[in-house]
């Protein structure tokens, strides 16, 4: 049986996908355009806007935030978060400044069932 996932990290799963697969059509558009001419700032910004890898990265940010929100909520209701609330609300703190932070409650957050 299939474990049940919330909208948050559905949400989360579909705009990771999205996200990876514009990664791989920038990369391949990258070494496509290196054989022609050299990839400037200017070439790099415009493949990014044409492959969509940019709307992709602001999607799965939004999705990441949402996920992270939910999890906050959700983790409240936990007998784990009543015995270590500061310790978990200082990581939730800390997230815009530490992105291996950020990584680990996203990687947690999809864990939660």
């Amino acid at each position: 049986m299939k474990p049940l996932l919330s909208k948050a990290q559905l949400d989360y799963m579909k705009a990771k996908s999205k996200f990876e697969d514009r990664a791989k059509v920038l990369e391949k558009k990258i070494e496509e355009t290196a054989k022609l001419q050299e990839v400037t700032q200017e070439v790099m910004e415009g493949l990014v806007m044409e492959t969509g890898f940019h709307d992709a990265f602001n999607e799965l940010t939004l999705a990441e935030n949402a996920l992270i929100d939910w999890s906050h909520v959700t983790m409240k209701h936990e007998k784990t978060y009543k015995d270590n609330k500061q310790a978990i609300e200082n990581m939730y703190t800390n997230l815009s400044s530490d992105p291996q932070m950020r990584a680990r409650i996203i990687d947690l957050a999809m864990k939660v069932r």
